[in-house]
């Protein structure tokens, strides 16, 4: 083949789609509109299943959702999939939950897609940071007491606490922090952050199963938000915020 593997096998693409928080209505225009085109949907089970009313009804779709502690497709594996319908002429929408930009792979698809020579694009999606912020009725930043926001990982690719945190950063009462995938690793994370300095009774908010029918609410402060999860882990996703800008949520 060559000529760039053939411009791509006829014009094939991939399209990385945020899905936002797993709430359709939060889908944007111009993701309903790559839903709407696509030949395939590779999608991330957080993202839902009402987006399927998108879709062509000749449209593949195929699930290549990950789960701490589930079996599930490696990175490299998703790529290679969805390079190999691309090079088929194939319109793949990589439907992932969240942005596609925040600790969603989405460097690894991009330099996987490019180096095949494959068009690719990325439509952005509502951050699960964001949409918590919205359904707990809260602020991110607060003026003259939060004007920042810093979005960090919970866990590393072994599921345990990252090690090269900044946690002075982190310990920042005065930022607005909200950790990913974190439920696992807080109360270690919540006794790095105190030992560092951060007051335990720092406002701290869990939202649990974000934009669906069980979405669930957990408010108290750092300390006590570390208790909780140490005895009870929820078994749904969680996004956790903590910050002097949630003092009015607690």
């Amino acid at each position: 083949m060559s000529k760039s593997i053939e411009s791509a096998a006829a014009n094939g693409r991939i399209t990385l789609v945020g899905a936002g928080p797993g709430d359709a209505d939060l889908l944007t225009l111009r993701a309903i509109k790559r839903l709407q085109a696509a030949d395939v949907v590779l999608y991330d089970d957080l993202a839902g299943e009402d987006f399927m009313a998108y879709l062509d009804p000749n449209a593949e779709m195929v699930a290549v959702g990950k789960r701490a502690g589930h079996p599930s497709p490696r990175q490299d594996e998703v790529s290679r999939l969805a390079i190999s319908y691309a090079l088929r002429g194939k319109h793949v929408v990589r439907l992932k939950a969240g942005d596609p930009t925040l600790f969603a792979r989405a460097d690894e698809e991009l330099r996987a897609a490019r180096e095949a020579g494959i068009a690719v694009e990325i439509v952005p999606g509502i951050t699960t940071a964001t949409a918590a912020a919205a359904t707990i009725g809260a602020s991110l930043t607060k003026r003259g007491v939060a004007r920042r926001v810093q979005f960090v990982t919970g866990h590393d690719v072994d599921g345990r606490l990252p090690r090269d945190l900044d946690l002075a950063a982190l310990a920042d009462a005065t930022a607005t922090t909200c950790v990913y995938m974190g439920k696992a690793t807080f109360p270690a994370l919540a006794a790095q952050l105190i030992a560092r300095g951060l007051d335990a009774a720092t406002p701290a908010v869990m939202v649990e199963s974000l934009g669906s029918d069980t979405t669930n609410v957990e408010r108290g402060t750092v300390s006590e938000l570390a208790a909780r999860l140490t005895a009870d882990r929820p078994a749904g996703p969680c996004m956790i915020l903590y910050g002097a800008a949630l003092e009015e949520q607690r």
